[in-house]
């Protein structure tokens, strides 16, 4: 391995973080795959429609959640679990399809409300808004085989391995949190437009047939 440059270590002196020559190919990446239209984009749009940036913030803030447990998870041992077994895999890839495809149900449903039971559904959707994004980020094993063999490239296995691995998962949050923030709010520029009953009905629809669809893609989906 060619040598590397190390940052001032932020953690205390006998721990360093992610060399530079690693941390930028690492973000890069981060970037690009964060940036790829996936269930959580299409859960945030839903989210912007029904009850504006705020609602989807909430969303936001579960599917970085469900981040972090994945980051932790692969800290302490249990995504190299997950990928070893099968069955765990197995279990884990159709109960995340399962709630995918449960709420692309409900957008399809909620696209046939009348407006009064829409603004009600809107008022309670708070509730279960972090839920939502924290539920489907967990059970989508996706983000745990992200962390398991794209992150550790990024590794200088000469120095301490958790900090620097724990900093990777917090900069791929931020990226997250960054782009998921930014997308809510250009859909929210749109929301006048995109909010008029049959346009709002005609883009549940599409939502609802889309997360639909990425359910039924991770349950046939192989690793």
């Amino acid at each position: 391995m060619p040598a590397q440059r190390a940052l001032r270590p932020v953690w205390n002196d006998e721990m360093v973080t992610v060399p530079l020559d690693l941390l930028l190919p690492f973000l890069v990446g981060s970037v690009l795959v964060t940036v790829i239209p996936g269930a959580d984009m299409a859960l945030v749009a839903r989210q912007v429609l029904v009850g504006g940036p705020a609602l989807a913030q909430k969303t936001i803030f579960g599917n970085l959640a469900g981040l972090l447990v994945h980051g932790l998870a692969l800290a302490a041992g249990l995504s190299a679990l997950l990928v070893a077994s099968a069955t765990a895999y197995t279990v884990v890839k159709l109960a995340g399809a399962a709630y995918l495809v449960y709420l692309g149900v409900q957008a399809l449903r909620a696209s046939r409300r009348p407006p009064a039971d829409a603004l009600s559904a809107a008022v309670a959707a708070p509730r279960r808004a972090f839920l939502q994004g924290l539920i489907s980020t967990v059970l989508n094993p996706k983000p745990a085989l992200f962390f398991l063999t794209f992150l550790p490239q990024f590794v200088n296995r000469d120095a301490a391995v958790l900090p620097q691995t724990l900093t990777l998962v917090a900069i791929h949050v931020v990226v997250g949190l960054i782009w998921l923030s930014a997308y809510a709010r250009l859909i929210h520029r749109a929301r006048g437009l995109l909010t008029a009953p049959r346009v709002k009905a005609w883009l549940e629809r599409t939502t609802g047939a889309v997360l639909i669809a990425f359910g039924l893609r991770v349950a046939v989906e192989r690793r």
